[in-house]
């Protein structure tokens, strides 16, 4: 029900502004570090709602952010003064097995998009943190364990419903509208707030061979090696992922390494059960590891395996790159970083890409990046909100810089945080940031959703 209409007539979901109960929770993003305070939260429950909420915006001149599942990292779920269209209520999910597909809401978050297709034995490939959105992670691209067999999320992408700048509800598809589908696949949110994603449905075996083997820092130059040489050979059912990370304080753990930098081999594998198991077994024999966590497992398993090291509220900074070939020096740069992490809960994460996700050729999406060998995402988290954060954005950005010469050319959308117009340009690529200019100025001319993607106005 209708808390205050403002002008909103006709709309069924709740419009919450500051002074109401429920504002401050409402307002909260996963990155702690995000505080800002809207003017107006329309929390809706339709499409028809967010039209509203969105002529509404405009009629009023106010910045607009969408929220879906509220994980942006760069905190792009809210705004300062402005509009939240809030669509976290929106969570349905239609599980289409004979046609191999599922229509999701874009309140929908990945554990719960993983449960329902898994019951069916399919998945979309998705991230790594199963409270991501799914709305925001398709709409910048998507990688994850499953990717190099099935590609980036955007690439499953088959149709959505969208709100437009001007509040009409279109629905789109290759047959209806296929440039905007295009732009959909990898380009942000740049063009409105979309309604209903319809994903195309992958088989997977239930259980999968998947897990993660810990290695001390002192074996770490050895492991990473091993592992680099098993993602230069590795089929597409093998999603591979080597993190650097401290040492919780865990009782399967020495309690001396607790706090301390330790590295994290892990994969899965999206075919038969012993044939998973030989194919990994290198990342579980690359020195003596602390932690041997590999086996059989449920997807939704594996989905979930790391959220424990990025709860919602912890302050993050983040910086990616996407590299290529990496060699021993990249391997000593890495541990170097790690050894001065400022953080224990900050991460270094390489994901090898590849596989299916090169084999899309270059034009069918507004993802810029198919030839790339990795992913490395350099993520600062820490706890204390008093912490302004100085020294962590510092480490982040030297170690960012410090693998620069591994560049493949650019970062990855969902990662970038205040890195300047030139640095969003390079993270789309050439061609694609030009034909996404141009799409830009045909359904938001006006730039109304400037806040909530990244191509900034004055690009457009």
């Amino acid at each position: 029900m209708t808390k205050h209409t403002v002008g909103l007539a006709g709309f069924r979901g709740t419009l919450i502004q500051p002074g109401d109960p429920d504002y401050h929770a409402a307002r909260q993003v996963w990155n702690g570090g995000i505080d800002r305070f809207p003017a107006f939260i329309a929390r809706c429950v339709t499409a028809e709602d967010v039209s509203l909420a969105v002529l509404f915006g405009v009629r009023h001149d106010l910045a607009i952010a969408v929220r879906g599942g509220g994980h942006s990292m760069p905190g792009l779920s809210v705004c300062e003064g402005g509009l939240v269209i809030d669509a976290s209520l929106m969570t349905s999910i239609d599980v289409d097995s004979e046609q191999r597909l599922v229509h999701v809401g874009p309140g929908v978050l990945w554990r719960e998009l993983d449960a329902a297709t898994q019951a069916h034995g399919f998945a979309v490939p998705g991230g790594e943190i199963s409270s991501t959105g799914v709305a925001g992670l398709t709409l910048g691209g998507g990688i994850g364990w499953l990717s190099r067999r099935y590609g980036l999320t955007c690439d499953n992408l088959v149709a959505a419903e969208l709100v437009t700048a001007d509040g009409e509800i279109m629905q789109v598809s290759e047959d209806a509208h296929p440039e905007l589908l295009w732009g959909l696949r990898g380009g942000g949110g740049n063009f409105g707030v979309v309604t209903r994603f319809t994903l195309r449905l992958n088989p997977i075996p239930v259980p999968m061979y998947a897990g993660v083997a810990l290695y001390p820092l002192a074996e770490a130059a050895g492991a990473l090696s091993v592992f680099l040489d098993v993602a230069r050979d590795a089929d597409d059912d093998l999603g591979l992922n080597a993190a650097l990370i401290s040492a919780p304080p865990a009782p399967f753990l020495p309690p001396e390494l607790h706090g301390k930098p330790i590295v994290a081999l892990s994969g899965c594998y999206t075919g038969d059960l012993a044939a998973g198991e030989a194919a990994l077994r290198p990342l579980r024999t690359a020195g003596t590891p602390l932690v041997d966590g590999f086996g059989p497992m449920p997807y939704t398993a594996l989905q979930s395996m790391v959220d424990e090291s990025a709860p919602a509220g912890l302050s993050v900074y983040a910086r990616s790159e996407w590299l290529g070939p990496l060699d021993d020096t990249a391997i000593e740069r890495l541990i170097a970083a790690a050894e001065q992490m400022t953080s224990p809960m900050s991460q270094i994460l390489v994901r090898i890409a590849g596989g299916a996700i090169a084999r899309v050729p270059a034009q069918d999406t507004a993802f810029g990046f198919r030839g790339a060998d990795a992913m490395l995402t350099v993520a600062a988290m820490w706890p204390d909100r008093t912490d302004l954060g100085t020294a962590h954005r510092e480490w982040t950005r030297a170690t960012w810089e410090s693998l620069r010469p591994w560049s493949a050319g650019g970062g990855y959308v969902n990662h970038l945080f205040d890195e300047g117009p030139s640095r969003v340009r390079e993270a789309y690529g050439e061609p694609a940031w030009l034909r996404l200019t141009a799409l830009k100025r045909q359904f938001d001319p006006d730039n109304v959703f400037h806040l909530n993607q990244n191509i900034p106005p004055e690009h457009t």
